[in-house]
């Protein structure tokens, strides 16, 4: 089997979230999944992904941490595509469908770079009690302080953690300035059981204290529930925030945002993210693109 190591949202080698990504032959069945696991724990890598080419223009995926399988990884399927490109199993400027276990996912590829629109989003409920704010704030390191954003001329409006899903859901946690995000310092071991109690994968947290109009909003992302205490680049949770920013009236319909990942890790990656809403349902697009690092053959 084909594999690759590539680093997602970044064009550079050695930015953004790198990814183990394995390409199956055709009609090959996908290896057991405790061989997958095994697979993710040996590469290191927050996630890796398993390819299963069906067509022409589809592809079925499945998304391992060295811990457990999850339903899809966006920075996993940015690196995948690119993968698939340099193997000569997909062409630039098309359209693409992955199979993942959060539904169909459409994938436009335009001069390298992948896009793909993420699951429905989902608002599952809002940390707004005092006590489970201080609770959540503490785990992570940091005092609770309540975060304002305008959203108007004049108009201000009380941030809270909501839990939101675009495919995987995560607490969305506001936090007021860039020096408390990048103070940030979790008690893993706490954070994983209340991941568990929340049912979550992780904290997703974000400050929309920037520099410049280019960047929408400085994240970093945690998830240790699955070993990951860190990670660089999540696409997942960038959906998510994007849905956030919308329902609270931060963002407009038809807007791009660029969110800024990885800082605090030496692996700075950017995320570009489009959300419009229809008359039925919010379509939610992420993406960017990615350096291959490497290529090889695999024996599984």
């Amino acid at each position: 089997m084909k594999f690759y190591i590539a680093d997602a949202f970044t064009k550079t080698t050695f930015g953004g979230n790198p990814a183990g990504v394995v390409i199956l032959d055709k009609g090959q069945p996908f290896p057991d999944p405790a061989v997958m696991v095994k697979t993710a724990a040996e590469l290191r890598y927050s996630e890796t992904a398993f390819i299963s080419p069906l067509d022409n223009d589809c592809f079925e995926l499945r998304y391992f941490t060295p811990a457990a399988e999850v339903d899809l990884c966006g920075h996993a399927t940015i690196a995948s595509f690119a993968a698939l490109l340099d193997a000569g199993l997909v062409q630039d400027d098309q359209d693409y469908t992955a199979k993942t276990r959060s539904g169909d996912l459409s994938i436009k590829l335009q001069h390298g770079f992948v896009m793909m629109e993420m699951a429905s989003p989902e608002t599952l409920g809002t940390i707004q009690e005092q006590d489970q704010l201080e609770q959540l704030y503490s785990i992570m390191g940091i005092p609770f302080e309540p975060v304002l954003a305008a959203c108007g001329c004049s108009q201000y409006v009380k941030l809270l953690p909501d839990m939101i899903s675009t495919g995987l859901p995560d607490i969305i946690m506001p936090v007021k300035d860039r020096k408390t995000l990048d103070a940030i310092s979790p008690n893993f071991s706490a954070l994983a059981q209340l991941s568990q109690e929340y049912q979550v994968t992780g904290v997703h947290a974000f400050t929309l204290d920037r520099e410049g109009f280019d960047v929408t909003a400085h994240c970093r992302n945690f998830a240790p529930l699955y070993d990951i205490d860190e990670e660089a680049a999540t696409g997942t949770a960038s959906g998510a925030l994007t849905w956030y920013l919308f329902s609270h009236g931060l963002i407009p319909d038809e807007k791009e945002c660029a969110f800024v990942q990885g800082e605090a890790m030496n692996r700075p990656s950017r995320i570009l993210t489009h959300i419009r809403k229809t008359e039925n349902r919010a379509l939610i697009q992420v993406g960017g693109n990615a350096a291959i690092l490497a290529q090889g053959e695999i024996f599984l």
